[in-house]
Parts: structure tokens; sequence; C-alpha cells
């Protein structure tokens, strides 16, 4: 082994979207690891949807996020770039980051490129690339057999998801993306919604593909609460369950899951928008043969997150550990 390749630090690939990606993010980012993160472009509401319908581009909102958790810059820059606009025709709504992306895109010409160039600005440690290099449509078939459309009104369909699927089926992920996955050490799937933000990505044939010949250590981070119109009751096994119906593999190695107690008041509050605790049901993960990391992974401020710096000492562990048997 040269010096150089003992130096390399290891090359983890993180996929998903959503809040609980860019929370876990910022505490990897810490960690000495070569990061790519691979994003979804199924989201359809709010701010992105307006700018994908009207410029014709990915939705950037999970993308902006994704940028913002793993950006070197000052804590008052990464305010702005996620204000979001509360008056003006036309501009109501927006946040900056996102028409930083759009403007961005124009100016480099595509989509990929002005996310790479605005991940050069930010001084982004590691490397977030969209799933695919245009925006995919979601559907949803529901329990009763009817087909939703779009990623922002699947959880509002009120009923259980039997399963979803993109269009166009074959879309081509981005070679970087790939590239990326091939050559990881270590891949980390979740958290995150798991129809809307997770699912999306592993439903694109190559990364799927990828994901399943890869040699490296792949972990699961479930999410700490289910997702009303989502994930409603699921346990830990519900949400492997539907991973594997989707993908037809068994993917993971690791599942890491919170067993923290969650305070009664904070349970209550949650309880009222309809969500509550995923159950660990054990010995049900580990009969499927998964290896189980449980630990107190959540903090509570105004809502209940990842504590990003346990869950990534966790992950960091895991990786270190299945780098030191490779040799």
């Amino acid at each position: 082994m040269t010096e150089q390749s003992k130096e390399r630090l290891p090359r983890i690939v993180v996929i998903g979207g959503g809040t609980g990606l860019s929370v876990m993010l910022r505490g990897l980012k810490e960690k000495p690891l070569d990061i790519t993160a691979i994003v979804t472009v199924a989201d359809d509401g709010g701010s992105s949807g307006i700018l994908r319908s009207e410029l014709q581009m990915p939705p950037p909102g999970d993308i902006r996020n994704v940028l913002i958790a793993l950006a070197d810059v000052e804590p008052l820059l990464s305010d702005m770039l996620q204000y979001r606009f509360s008056n003006g025709t036309g501009l109501a709504g927006h946040s900056l980051g996102n028409l930083m992306l759009a403007a961005m895109t124009d100016i480099a010409g595509d989509f990929v490129s002005g996310v790479r160039e605005l991940s050069r600005v930010l001084a982004v440690r590691g490397s977030v690339l969209p799933a695919a290099g245009e925006a995919i449509v979601l559907h949803a078939e529901m329990a009763d057999g009817t087909i939703v459309t779009g990623e922002s009104n699947i959880p509002k369909a009120g009923q259980p998801i039997r399963r979803v699927f993109i269009e166009p089926a074959d879309v081509e992920p981005l070679q970087e993306a790939v590239e990326a996955i091939q050559e990881a050490d270590a891949i980390l799937i979740g958290p995150g919604s798991l129809y809307t933000s997770i699912i999306p990505n592993l439903l694109v044939p190559k990364l799927a593909q990828s994901i399943m010949d890869s040699n490296a250590i792949k972990m699961f981070v479930c999410n700490v609460m289910t997702q009303p119109g989502e994930t409603d009751g699921y346990s830990v096994s519900d949400h492997l369950a539907a991973i594997h119906a989707h993908v037809g593999h068994h993917l993971f190695d690791y599942i890491i899951v919170n067993d923290g107690e969650i305070p009664p008041q904070v349970q209550l509050k949650y309880a009222e928008l309809g969500a509550k605790a995923v159950h660990l049901d054990l010995d049900e993960v580990t009969r499927r043969g998964y290896k189980v990391i449980a630990d107190r992974l959540v903090l509570f401020r105004t809502y209940l997150r990842h504590d990003a710096e346990r869950l990534s000492h966790h992950i960091y562990q895991l990786v270190e550990n299945w780098m030191e048997r490779k040799g």
C-alpha cells in the first residue's frame, strides 16, 4: 500500500433528501470522510415546484439544504441562503438559495454545472449531486388502487401507500453519481421521507443496481418519527420491507436507529400532528439478517431532530472498522 493510499479518506456516499439528511450531514462533515451526497429530484411543492415548472429545471430545494449543510460558510450567510421571502409578487415563498441555484443553472448552462459552481463558491466539503440531471415525476398507487401524481400530493391522499414509481421510469442517473457509488467504501441511505425522499432515488435503475453491486458497507438510518400520510404506524422493519419491495434486494448491512426515550410532552405534540415514534421491532429486524446499532440519537428543540454529532460518531466508527477489516 502506498503512502498516498494510506492517507486517502474513506469515501462515503449519502443518498436521500429532506431535512433529516441535512441535519446528519452537518455532523458527518466534521469527520475525516470524503463525502458525496446524492439528492432526490422528485420535489414538486413550494418554491422548488414553481421554479421546476417555470424554468424547466430540476427542483433545487433539497439540493440547497444539502449544499448549506456541507458548506464552510459563516452562519449569517447560511441564514441568508435559507431566507424565504414573505412579500413581493412572484417573489413571496421563494428562498434566496433556490433563486441562486436557478441563476447559477442559467449562467453555467445546466443544473449539474450550476450545483458544481455554487458548491465551489460556498466551499462545500465534499460533492453534491442530483440523482438525475432532469426532474423526476413521482407517482403513488394507494391502497384502493388510485394513482396520485406529485411528491407533494402523496402524503395528502389520506390512505396507505401500496407503491411509488417514477416517470420517466428509465431515467438516467448522473454518471458521476454512479461512479461515486462504484468507488465508495460506505453507502448511507436516510434519514428522510421514506416514499418521497428515499425510495425515489432507489427507483433510478442504474443507481439501485450500482448500490447492489457495490462491496461497500451499506447503512440505513431510520427515521425517529412516523410521517403522517406516508408511514403511519410503521415500525423499523416496515421501513425496511417497503425498500425491499421496491428494490427487490436486501440492501443494508447495518440499521442505525434511535432507542432513546422521547419525553411524553414531545410525543403528545407529535401525536397532535398524527406522528408517533417509530417502533424498533428488534427481533424482526435481526431475523431478517440486519445488524442493528441502537442509541439515544435524538435532540428536541422546536422539533425532534437526529443528534448529528452522536449519529455521525456511530457512522464513522462503522466505516473505520470496515476499512480496517478490508485492510
